[in-house]
Parts: C-alpha cells; sequence; structure tokens
C-alpha cells in the first residue's frame, strides 16, 4: 500500500517552498507518513528562518527589488532607457489595445471608475510614448519598464492580482532581424535572472497573437513584433520587438519555489519564506 501526504499536510509542505521530491513522497504506513511530516515540517521551518536572518542580517533586501536592480543595471548597460509611466490608464487605452467589453482580458481588470482602471499591462504607456519619441529620437528607440501590474487572476500557485512586469522594447530594427533579436534579448534577461536551460516556443496571445514564449517549465516570458495590426491605432509603422517577463515568476523558477505568491508583494511572506513558522 503507499499512502500519500494528506491534503492539509501537503499544502502547508507547499506553503514551506518544499521541493517536488518532498511532495510526492510515499509510505507504507500513516504513522510512518505522519513521522515523516514532522521532521519535513521541522526542517522547512528551520531552513525559513535561516532564511529570514539572511535577510535580515546580510542582504538587507528582498529578492524582488535586487532582481529589478539587476535587470535595470544589465539593460541599460545595453543601450535600453528606463521609463516609468503611470498605473491608471483610460478606458480608451485598453480599447486601443483590443480589450473591449466583449474581450477575455476585459473582466480581469480592476475598474476604478467607467473610464479609468488599474493597467493590466505596459504596453499602452510605451505604445504611447513610442508615438512621441518617434519625432525626438533617432531610431532605434529602445525603451524598457518595471513596473506593478493588476489583474483578477484565477487563483492558484501561478498567478498573482498585482505583480511585476518588465516590458522591454525596440523599435525601428531591420525587419529581418527581428526574430535573432527577440533571441537576443530573452537571453539577457534569463542570464541576468539566473536561469538557464529554458525554452522558447511559438504560441498564441489573446492580445498580440501568435508570439514566441520563454519557458521553463511555466510560461516566464511572452514576446510580440511588428508591424502588428495593433500598431495603426497609434500610428506606428516601423518595424519593432517586445518581450515581457513576471519577474515573480523568474524568482519562483530561480529560487525553486512551489508558490508564485511567496515571491510577491505580500504579508503572509517574506523575501519566500512563509511568516506562519
Amino acid at each position: 500500500m503507499s499512502i500519500s501526504w494528506t491534503a492539509i499536510q501537503k499544502q502547508r509542505l507547499q506553503e514551506l517552498n518544499s521541493s517536488e521530491s518532498q511532495q510526492e513522497m510515499c509510505f507504507e504506513s500513516h504513522q510512518e507518513r505522519d513521522r515523516a511530516y514532522q521532521e519535513q515540517e521541522h526542517l522547512l521551518v528551520v531552513k525559513g528562518k535561516q532564511k529570514l536572518l539572511e535577510l535580515r542580517d546580510i542582504k538587507r533586501r528582498p529578492s524582488l527589488c535586487v532582481l529589478e536592480q539587476q535587470l535595470v543595471e544589465a539593460l541599460t548597460q545595453k543601450g535600453f532607457t528606463q521609463v516609468v509611466t503611470p498605473t491608471i490608464i483610460s478606458k480608451g487605452s485598453l480599447a486601443k489595445m483590443s480589450i473591449a467589453d466583449d474581450h477575455p482580458l476585459f473582466s480581469q481588470v480592476f475598474w476604478l471608475d467607467s473610464k479609468r482602471c488599474l493597467r493590466p499591462m505596459l504596453a499602452p504607456n510605451l505604445y504611447t510614448l513610442w508615438k512621441d519619441l518617434l519625432r525626438l529620437w533617432e531610431k532605434p528607440i529602445r525603451i524598457f519598464e518595471i513596473g506593478t501590474c493588476y489583474r483578477k487572476e484565477s487563483k492558484g500557485s501561478l498567478h498573482l492580482n498585482e505583480f511585476t512586469m518588465l516590458n522591454l522594447t525596440e523599435l525601428g530594427l531591420p525587419e529581418d532581424q527581428r526574430h535573432q533579436r527577440l533571441e537576443e534579448l530573452a537571453s539577457l534577461v534569463m542570464e541576468t535572472a539566473g536561469i538557464d536551460n529554458y525554452q522558447l516556443e511559438l504560441t498564441s496571445s489573446v492580445v498580440y497573437g501568435d508570439t514566441l514564449d520563454v519557458v521553463k517549465g511555466i510560461e516566464l516570458g511572452s514576446s510580440a513584433m511588428g508591424p502588428h495590426p495593433l500598431d495603426d491605432q497609434w500610428g506606428i509603422i516601423d518595424p519593432w520587438v517586445g518581450i515581457g517577463f513576471g519577474l515573480e515568476r523568474l524568482l519562483m523558477i530561480r529560487e525553486g519555489s512551489q508558490n508564485v505568491q511567496s515571491m510577491g508583494r505580500t504579508l503572509t511572506y517574506l523575501n519566500g519564506v512563509r511568516l506562519n513558522i
């Protein structure tokens, strides 16, 4: 007879960031399982307390902030300019992204009133900047933003209502270099995040159509390129590439966490450690 963790035991082990091998342990009796649970929980609690002490005494900054700084340094050194844009955007901006009332993403938006919402993505603001920067800067125009986005995502270990996005864009490059450029930008971000052995997969997005995703077990980033049908809404005619990453997901994969919520903005976890230990 093969006995696995109870639902409550498994949930607690997941909260404490147990490994997949720990979660998949099986036993010959309930007594053996319960003894093993006490041992595994104790080990994970000790590990968590050590990580919190390391945060207090050595690192002094959570991994999310450190990763953001590392990405800013890496991208600016490669000629990209960081921008900061509003968190509150208009319904009209979303409509330009094809997100109207009947769009699948529309129901996930946090609306402040009938005309304004918390941004579910960074792209509308970056499109707006492109239009003006085309008059002011020479091409290619390389800009990026790291900022909070908001969506009413389904609850689970891979989704957050409030998450940190990196959007990295280059406008005005030769059209025949777009695929190569996306691979280069994906490599730059993944190397900076300390993640290797990832894959690039073709898939489809509800906003951008066919996209090239960055995958390591789960989707970590998604890209798009233009000319694109959305470009007409913003007066953009030049070829471009863009790629976006969820920073909490990058940390989840790098740190071996089982729950993306432990990496985000939360009062339940601190730097990936469950606080009820």
